[in-house]
């Protein structure tokens, strides 16, 4: 057994033991925006709405929980896609993976799942939006329940504000189950502030969120990775949008995928969409608006997919129709945080040893020679500090790919970045912070248009062998609050996609950071051609951004961040 899978069946093994204890295992990043940047606004809500209080979420007892448990269906090569994953796998204890840098690829993988699923569809998402791309999506899983095929979509309650009839449209058709992680109890209309300022008396409950994502059809096949569902995470926003990696994966991996769906599916902290959410219309007004919001009018057809994608795959149909899969293959697993993870005792916020990030944080701790990462909220905080100085002390290289000032879209966790910067740099550990100017302005990608690009990749490559795939920021947020879900794929190959994808953004979207010859202070470097560029300000920030950086810096906390 390599060094390399002698690190994934400690981590798993260790996570394994959780599991039989009745434990389950899954950062936030996207991560909550209303704690981590509305602090301002919400302290205002709250002044108005928390004298009103809020009611309770319904009680369900251990019997009805247990009526309305389900299972996942396993693979069946009575299925098409069951028949297919199964005559593509070179063997049981293999896992095939292909990276899907492309929104486009991806959106569409997913709607081909649902176009052909034939018994089951086990859907969990972070964020589910009712725009072009929910929408699409949604008819497409609604279809597949028409046809007969079971779907059961699972959905954190952060972002369901003023959108309950949406997903009581979908679950008005047959074969289709909502089920909501977290629930909002009160001001289920409002948006994110106004559902907080709502359960202010309950805030050790509803900060914490449900950040995993994953699609599985027929027991066969799965899309894993960092994406949402939502316009931005598929090229179909205007304004921004999300650079981002997911996964599609069959094999070995997909039974123990299934089994973390059915933990949250049957957790006490989900709630039956019905249990929580009302409308004043009825089943058949929701279902005919449903219908409507979601057909060709209103929800028209993505743009037709290029030839290939930028590692030269083309679209999966292809391989579909084919009955032969072309992908990667190499020895994984996966684990998620247990679903309660945020409400038991957090220890101060220190690492759990069963959560996602510590079994991250102690496969990156055994690298021998490299590790590269890429995250988009990237706040190592005293623990992340004391591992990186373990392994840059003893020769490992680090390069850390993160967004810059003017790309986040969570400028007070850039605070809690940015106090670690130059102790990184003098470390040796190679920073990078994405451009959205200059993902605007490469015009190799072809990818964004006049639309700004704004990082939201979680991915570690150890040693070039070993990848990370899945959920979890590198932030304190992800350690010790939200559920995450990752997968660990052991594969040289596949480790050289990676970083030849995180390379594209590195070298040709992202400036350098370095310390001046003074070795105080920062500035940030970038060639094109023979053209070099520095800048001895935050790349693509206002000063007035940079102002209130500096003035809120002080007084965040880093384990709200």
């Amino acid at each position: 057994m390599t060094t390399a899978q002698e690190t994934m069946h400690a981590r798993v093994a260790h996570s394994g033991a959780r599991h039989r204890a009745g434990i389950t295992m899954t950062t936030a990043e996207d991560s909550v925006p209303t704690p981590r940047i509305a602090w301002g606004r919400l302290a205002l809500g709250a002044l108005l709405l928390a004298l009103a209080g809020c009611g309770s979420l319904p009680h369900l007892d251990s019997d009805a929980r247990d009526a309305q448990a389900s299972r996942a269906v396993p693979l069946s090569v009575t299925t098409t896609l069951g028949r297919i994953a199964k005559t593509s796998q070179p063997a049981p204890q293999l896992s095939g993976f292909r990276l899907m840098p492309l929104g486009n690829f991806s959106l569409d993988t997913r709607v081909q799942l649902a176009r052909r699923a034939e018994a089951t569809l086990d859907v969990q998402y972070y964020d589910f939006e009712n725009d072009e791309v929910g929408r699409y999506l949604i008819r497409a899983l609604s279809d597949a329940a028409d046809r007969g095929v079971r779907v059961r979509l699972l959905i954190d309650d952060l972002y369901t504000g003023g959108h309950d009839d949406f997903f009581l449209g979908f679950e008005a058709h047959k074969n289709v189950q909502v089920r909501l992680f977290n629930p909002f109890c009160c001001a289920r209309g409002q948006g994110q502030i106004g559902r907080f300022a709502a359960s202010i008396g309950d805030w050790s409950r509803v900060n914490h969120r449900m950040h995993n994502k994953l699609f599985i059809a027929d027991g066969a096949m799965a899309v894993i990775g960092g994406r949402n569902v939502a316009n931005e995470y598929f090229l179909r926003s205007m304004s921004e949008n999300f650079i981002d990696v997911d996964a599609f994966t069959v094999g070995q991996v997909i039974p123990p995928l299934q089994n973390l769906f059915d933990r949250y599916w049957n957790h006490a902290v989900v709630y039956p969409l019905e249990a929580v959410a009302t409308s004043r219309l009825t089943k058949a007004q929701l279902l005919a608006k449903f219908e409507r919001n979601t057909g060709p009018a209103e929800t028209p057809e993505p743009k037709p997919l290029p030839p290939n994608d930028i590692l030269g795959y083309g679209p999966i149909a292809d391989d579909l129709d084919g009955g032969k899969l072309g992908l990667i293959w190499g020895e994984a697993y996966v684990f998620a945080d247990y679903p309660d993870k945020p409400f038991e005792d957090q220890s101060n916020g220190e690492l759990l040893e069963t959560s996602v990030t510590y079994n991250v944080f102690e496969a990156i701790r055994k690298a021998k020679k490299e590790i590269i990462a890429s995250s988009p909220y990237f706040v190592p905080g005293p623990r992340g500090m004391e591992l990186l100085r373990e392994l840059t002390g003893r020769g490992v290289k680090v390069s850390v790919l993160t967004n810059s000032l003017g790309a986040t879209d969570e400028p007070v966790v850039h605070l809690g970045y940015s106090r670690y910067r130059e102790e990184m740099l003098k470390m040796g550990i190679d920073l990078y912070e994405l451009s959205a100017k200059r993902v605007k302005e490469n015009k190799r990608m072809f990818l964004f248009g006049s639309s700004l690009g704004k990082l939201h990749a979680k991915l570690v490559v150890i040693d070039r062998r070993v990848s990370f795939i899945g959920s979890m920021n590198l932030d304190p947020r992800s350690a010790t609050i939200n559920t995450e879900l990752c997968a660990v794929i052991d594969s040289p190959q596949l480790a050289r996609e990676l970083i030849r994808v995180i390379d594209i953004d590195r070298l040709q979207s992202a400036y350098r950071v370095r310390l001046k010859k003074s070795g105080s202070g920062l500035e940030w470097f970038s060639t094109e051609g023979d053209k070099e560029t520095v800048l001895t300000t935050e790349p693509d920030s206002s000063a007035w951004l940079r102002f209130q950086q500096w003035l809120l810096s002080p007084f965040v906390p880093e384990e709200l961040l």
